[in-house]
C-alpha cells in the first residue's frame, strides 16, 4: 500500500493515560498498566471508558513497531491502519492475557474461524426430485495427542519477533513524503504468535497443533431448492486452537437444461407446431423431469397462434419445504409455416378457409397503381447497419464542424 506520509498528530495522549514519560521502558509501562487497570476494572466498580483507554494505550505502546509509528506520526496514523491499527482488541482480552487469565470473570473471547465455501453443481432434475450427494473433504482438526498445544509438555513461549501478535509491519521511506507500509505474517512463528522448543514438539502434529482428516459429508438437496441456495454444515470447517470452528457451506449451482427453463416455481418449455397442427389440432407426449409422460393436446376446433402460451397447473417446480404444492408448466408455441404453396394447394386452402378480403377498386384504378416488388430482409441486421451508418455520418460531421471552428478560433 502506498500513500503520503501523514501529518503528525497527537503522540503524547497514550503516555498521559498510563501516567508515564515518553522515555518509559517496557517494565515501566507494565507497572503503570497493572496498577491503573486493576483500579479501573469494571468488575471492581471502575470506569469502563477509562479501562478501555488504558487497554488501547498499553496495546500500542507495548508493541515496539506500533509505538515507533505512534511516536513518529501520532494517533491518527494508527487509526488509518498503519501498524495494524490501535485499540482493535477487546480490553478484557488484553487484561486477561496480561494477568495470565486471572482477574476477570468474563473469560477469553474466542475468534471465529473462516467458513469454507464449496460450489455444488446440480441438475434441474435434482432440484425437481430432490437428491443426496456424498462428498469427501479434507480439513484440519485439533491434534488429539497434544490437545492443540503443539508441544509434549503443553508449554509454549510468546514469539519475541512479533510480541505474540503473529504479524509484523514494516515501513520503508521511498522518498520525500512517500512511505510504503507492508504487513506480513511473522516468519519466526509462522503467524501463530508462539514458539515451541524443537525437542518439546508434539510427535503427531510436529508442533502445528492440528492434523489433517478426511471426512465424508452427505448433502441433502431438497425438492424445490433454488440456484444459489446455501446448504450449511455448522462447525465442520478447519479447526484451530482457541477458535470457534467455522462452517462448511455448499452453494447450489444449477446446470442448464436442454428442454426446460425455470423461473421461480414455474417451468417453461418451447414447442414448435406444424401449420396443420396449429390449425387442425395437435397432440404430443412431453417427458417430465421425473420421467412421467404427459399427453399434451389441443381442444377440438382450437387454433393455436404463433407465439402463444398455454399453462398446465401444478406441473411446475415443487415449492421448497412445501413439495406437494407446485407451480405452473408453461408451453410456448411457435408455428412452422411452409416456405411456399403451389397453385393446387392454394385453391384447396381457399375452399375451406375464410375468403380473402376483396379489393374495392375498379380495373381502371388498379391500372393506375404502380406495381412493387417485395424482398426478404433480416430486420435486426438492417437496423444494426443503419445505426452504424448514422453514427459514422455523425462522427464525420463532428470532425468537419469541429475543424472549421478550430480554424476560425485560430484566425481570431
Amino acid at each position: 500500500m502506498f500513500g503520503r506520509a501523514p501529518k503528525k498528530s497527537d503522540n503524547t495522549k497514550y503516555y498521559e493515560i498510563l501516567g508515564v514519560s515518553k522515555s518509559a521502558s517496557q517494565d515501566d509501562l507494565k507497572k503503570a498498566y497493572r496498577k491503573a487497570a486493576i483500579k479501573n476494572h469494571p468488575d471492581k466498580g471502575g470506569d469502563p471508558e477509562k479501562f478501555k483507554e488504558l487497554a488501547q494505550a498499553y496495546e500500542v505502546l507495548s508493541d515496539p513497531e506500533k509505538r515507533d509509528i505512534y511516536d513518529q506520526y501520532g494517533e491518527d496514523a494508527l487509526k488509518e491502519g498503519m501498524g495494524g491499527g490501535g485499540g482493535g482488541h477487546d480490553p478484557f482480552d488484553i487484561f486477561q492475557s496480561f494477568f495470565g487469565g486471572g482477574g476477570s470473570s468474563r473469560g477469553r473471547r474466542q475468534r471465529r474461524g473462516e467458513d469454507v465455501i464449496h460450489p455444488l453443481k446440480v441438475s434441474l432434475e435434482d432440484l425437481y426430485n430432490g437428491t443426496s450427494k456424498k462428498l469427501s473433504l479434507s480439513r484440519n482438526v485439533i491434534c488429539s495427542k497434544c490437545k492443540g498445544k503443539g508441544s509434549k509438555s503443553g508449554a509454549s513461549m510468546k514469539c519475541g519477533g512479533c510480541q505474540g501478535s503473529g504479524m509484523k509491519v514494516s515501513i520503508r521511506h521511498l522518498g520525500p513524503s512517500m512511505i510504503q507500509q507492508m504487513q506480513h505474517p511473522c516468519n519466526e512463528c509462522k503467524g501463530t504468535g508462539e514458539t515451541i522448543n524443537d525437542k518439546d514438539r508434539c510427535p503427531q502434529c510436529k508442533g502445528d497443533k492440528v492434523v489433517g482428516e478426511k471426512k465424508v459429508l452427505e448433502v441433502i438437496v431438497e425438492k424445490g431448492m433454488q440456484n444459489g441456495q446455501k446448504i450449511t454444515f455448522p462447525g465442520e470447517a478447519d479447526e484451530a486452537p482457541d477458535t470457534v470452528t467455522g462452517d462448511i457451506v455448499f452453494v447450489l449451482q444449477q446446470k442448464e437444461h436442454l428442454k426446460f427453463k425455470r423461473k421461480g416455481d414455474d417451468l417453461f418449455v418451447e414447442h414448435t407446431l406444424a401449420l396443420t397442427e396449429a390449425l387442425c389440432g395437435f397432440q404430443f407426449i412431453l417427458t417430465h423431469l421425473d420421467n412421467r409422460q404427459l399427453l399434451i393436446k389441443s381442444q377440438p376446433g382450437e387454433v393455436i397462434k404463433p407465439d402463444q402460451f398455454k399453462a398446465i397447473n401444478d406441473e411446475g417446480m415443487p415449492m421448497y419445504q412445501r413439495p406437494f404444492m407446485r407451480g405452473k408448466l408453461y408451453i410456448h408455441f411457435t408455428v412452422d409455416f411452409p416456405e411456399s404453396l403451389n397453385e393446387d394447394q392454394c385453391k384447396a386452402l381457399e375452399a375451406v378457409l375464410p375468403p380473402r378480403p376483396s379489393l374495392q377498386m375498379s380495373e381502371m384504378e388498379l391500372d393506375e397503381c404502380e406495381e412493387t416488388t417485395l424482398h426478404d430482409v433480416n430486420i435486426e441486421e438492417e437496423m444494426r447497419r443503419k445505426q452504424q451508418q448514422s453514427q459514422e455520418a455523425y462522427d464525420e460531421d463532428e470532425e468537419m464542424h469541429g475543424g472549421a471552428q478550430r480554424v476560425q478560433c485560430a484566425q481570431q
